[in-house]
């Protein structure tokens, strides 16, 4: 029997990148899945494809997670359809380039709606289902941007993944025992279309290819973690050793380093 054999997954931001790697490989190891995001038509096409090429149930709701509502929308849409998610992804996410009085306030506001407020409200709609089953797996996506000395430009970004990395391990610690894992995923760079909605993807063409992580592998790996009840892993060797160095360096070598590549591959 499959791994997910009668078990159900929702991956958000599920129509490209890590929430489509995140997808299929739950598909291939045997969950049913359901599919949110903004994109109809990539979404359709995405259960089409999982769907004949595993066998498994897909489901899809059209969700715009910047809308404080959205949340909401998306458990209604679950009850109605009498799902109950065992395994929830919170992938959904983007950045906002340029440093923080330069950029319109609403733009700032939609941000940390989609980055850390919908994952809280997803998460606290769907964790009391879990807990009364006795078994749930919960993984948010968060960055090795979260756990390093912040650089000037995209001043939000790493300050969401670091509340996500802190509410993953509190989330896990709280309802591990009783059944329900919680692991914050960290990559570094990952090949996929979020340097090209940033308008940085010149920049990043840049970087050395050994930086760079497979959205594959990243699902993979976290995927792994939570089922092992690790609360936090960070995906890749070269990251999982940046880490290290950064906790060992004086925090102020640290951030001056981090400015550095910062200045260099960030659109300030």
């Amino acid at each position: 029997m499959a791994e997910g054999s009668g078990k159900t997954a929702l991956v958000t931001g599920a129509s490209s990148g890590i929430g489509k790697a995140f997808a299929d490989l739950l598909a291939q190891k045997g969950y049913a899945v359901v599919l949110t995001a903004r994109r109809a038509d990539r979404l359709d096409a995405l259960a089409a494809e999982l769907k004949q090429k595993y066998g498994v149930a897909t489901q899809t709701i059209v969700a715009d997670l910047s809308q404080p509502n959205a949340s909401k929308q998306i458990a209604g849409e679950l009850a109605s359809r009498k799902l109950a998610i065992d395994l929830l992804v919170n992938n959904a996410g983007y950045g906002v380039p340029g440093s923080y009085i330069n950029v319109p306030w609403n733009d700032h506001e939609r941000f940390m709606q989609v980055m850390v407020t919908a994952v809280l409200d997803l998460t606290y709609r769907l964790l009391p289902g879990m807990l009364a089953r006795g078994w749930g797996r919960i993984i948010n996506i968060a960055s090795v941007a979260g756990m390093v000395p912040a650089p000037a430009g995209h001043t939000l970004y790493g300050a969401s993944k670091s509340f996500l990395i802190r509410f993953s391990e509190a989330l896990d610690a709280e309802n591990g025992p009783k059944g329900v894992n919680v692991t914050a995923v960290c990559p570094g760079f990952t090949r996929s279309e979020f340097h090209d909605v940033t308008g940085t993807r010149d920049r990043m063409n840049k970087m050395p290819g050994l930086l760079w992580l497979e959205a594959d592998d990243v699902a993979r790996e976290g995927y792994d973690a939570v089922m092992k009840g690790r609360s936090v892993v960070v995906n890749g060797a070269v990251y999982r050793l940046l880490v290290w160095l950064t906790g060992a360096l004086p925090r102020s070598l640290a951030g001056l380093v981090s400015g550095a590549a910062g200045r260099r591959y960030r659109k300030t």
